[in-house]
């Protein structure tokens, strides 16, 4: 990902985990022993109940859709198509119209006219199709341009947009301050990315509880909205009983669920161990390994190394050492290091060890 396409992403980390979360890094993982008959395969320790947090923060997982889902809030409406409702104007626009049926340019040159004689909406949309660069080249600079001009009309859209690229300075002046009131302007309006963003900015200004609470009641608003790391958000809060929340972990891992089924990998995998350990509701191992494996599978390596160990205990599935190394060696490939699983490598014969690397080599 170059770095014009990585601006605009300032704010969208997860604070509240480094808020919340041990500092436990990927150097190692929970111990266990290598199980030796199935009476030793159930003594598997509890998981760790909070996912590891490197020291500098974590990045949301990447966009999939054609729509950065973390920048312009998903591309879909609930009919299946394009969601024009940012803008702030009428459906039946016919650059909108455009737009949705996939006629950038079209659309650019018939919002363009609009927006040079003061159209909030049409600036909007003009806007966003400079900054994803839809059917012409990217111009994140006069994307700025254009969202500002929304933006002091109170669209809501452009005021999260353009408060994102205050906070980043690469195409306008850096502005925290004015980032910070259009960022709240957007939130206040319903803007369900700007309320996460705003509750990340609370966090980051007054770590500690008190910031929490106050960011608590925007993390709600944008996780009742749907935004998956906004409900990730909450479940830390139900499960550090922090933010003014009671502990409740039937409710954290409520959230942990909502989270999980949108593909945030960070609740896939914390998801996974409280099934396997019963935490917040019934102990269901088999699903428990289930969220592992799809954790582990979108390139989560904390939940690789579990996965393997998993595998090595017979833990929700049937004991497969060599499975076991296989998402192991991924894991150490990727940088982490466990002297559990490293022993129990070297424990493996030559012809174990060699189709484990021919297994993990499949995996990639």
């Amino acid at each position: 990902m170059t770095a014009s396409q990585n601006i605009l992403r300032p704010v969208l980390y997860l604070a509240l985990a480094l808020t919340l979360a041990p500092q436990a890094g990927h150097a190692e993982e929970t111990k266990t022993s290598r199980p030796e008959s199935s009476a030793t395969q159930r003594e598997m320790k509890p998981l760790p109940s909070t996912t590891p947090v490197p020291d500098d923060m974590k990045r949301l997982p990447a966009p999939t859709d054609m729509v950065d889902p973390q920048r312009f809030g998903g591309g879909k409406s609930e009919n299946g198509e394009p969601d024009t409702d940012r803008f702030g104007g009428a459906r039946t626009d016919p650059a909108y119209g455009a737009f949705q049926r996939g006629l950038y340019k079209t659309a650019y040159n018939l919002a363009l006219r609009r927006a040079e004689a003061g159209s909030a909406s049409a600036q909007t949309l003009v806007a966003e199709i400079l900054a994803r660069g839809l059917g012409m080249a990217r111009d994140d600079k006069e994307a700025a341009k254009w969202y500002a001009k929304a933006a002091e009309q109170g669209v809501p859209e452009a005021q999260f947009q353009y408060a994102l690229m205050l906070l980043d300075g690469a195409y306008v002046q850096k502005d925290h301050k004015a980032a910070y009131a259009l960022m709240q302007s957007a939130a206040e309006a319903g803007n369900r990315l700007a309320q996460f963003n705003f509750a990340q900015l609370l966090v980051s200004e007054e770590p500690g509880e008190q910031g929490l609470a106050r960011a608590a009641v925007y993390y709600e608003r944008a996780a009742d909205a749907g935004v998956a790391d906004a409900q990730y958000a909450m479940s830390q809060l139900y499960a550090n009983g922090a933010g003014g929340k009671k502990p409740d972990d039937a409710q954290a891992r409520h959230w942990l669920v909502l989270a999980a089924r949108q593909g945030f990998d960070t609740a896939e995998l914390d998801l996974a161990t409280w099934l396997i350990n019963g935490r917040g509701g019934p102990r269901d191992e088999k699903s428990g390994f289930m969220w592992m494996q799809r954790a582990a599978l979108g390139g989560n390596v904390a939940a690789q190394n579990r996965l393997a160990k998993l595998y090595m205990n017979g833990f929700g599935t049937e004991p497969d050492s060599i499975s076991s190394a296989a998402w192991y060696i991924l894991a150490r490939r990727a940088g982490l290091a466990d002297p559990e699983m490293d022993d129990f490598l070297d424990g493996l014969t030559d012809d174990e060890l060699k189709q484990a690397l021919q297994r993990a080599n499949r995996l990639r």
